[in-house]
């Protein structure tokens, strides 16, 4: 029991010292980095515009959450991070992330920028060639949904495939705490 806490308390520590970090360019073409969104939540997920499956289903998710907080949704910015510099520019994000109509900030960068944006955040992604997927690649990547506290520090996160109400359960408690 004394192995489980101290395991417990050392994980809190360590998601403690992890804070969203980066300097990307957003859908719309304006440099952005995480003190762009001081003072309000940010819900992070990272995934690629081509993507068949999860990464339009989180977004769904993310603009359920977004209208199941109502009044609170104002407090939360949800972002949209591209790990395919290559095929997401800032104009092929713009034609996708508006889908979502969530208010959802897609945001991408040079290759390096990606790199550094996904060491940062501690998440993994990979180009794996495909012939049958568009320009012959798909990506493979984390699928998990990041929040962090209006100081950008790292709050929790939720595996693919949470339902809406749970997150958005979660969220109305950490806002209101």
């Amino acid at each position: 029991m004394l192995w489980a806490d101290y395991r417990a308390d050392q994980a809190r520590e360590s998601q403690a010292a992890f804070r969203a970090a980066f300097e990307l360019t957003d859908h719309q073409g304006m440099p952005r980095t995480q003190e762009d969104f001081a003072g309000r939540w940010m819900l992070v997920f990272f995934g690629f515009a081509n993507c068949p499956d999860v990464c339009p289903t989180t977004l769904a998710e993310v603009a359920a959450v977004m209208e199941g907080l109502g009044p609170d949704a104002g407090q939360v910015q949800p972002l949209f991070i591209s790990i395919d510099p290559e095929r997401d520019t800032p104009m092929a994000l713009a034609d996708f992330v508006p889908r979502f109509e969530a208010g959802i900030i897609g945001l991408t960068g040079t290759p390096d920028q990606i790199d550094r944006t996904a060491k940062s955040f501690h998440i993994f992604y990979e180009r794996i060639e495909e012939a049958a997927a568009p320009d012959g690649y798909t990506m493979g990547h984390s699928s998990q949904l990041f929040l962090f506290d209006p100081e950008a520090g790292y709050v929790t996160a939720w595996p693919y495939g949470t339902p809406a109400e749970e997150i958005v359960s979660d969220l109305r408690e950490q806002i209101s705490s």
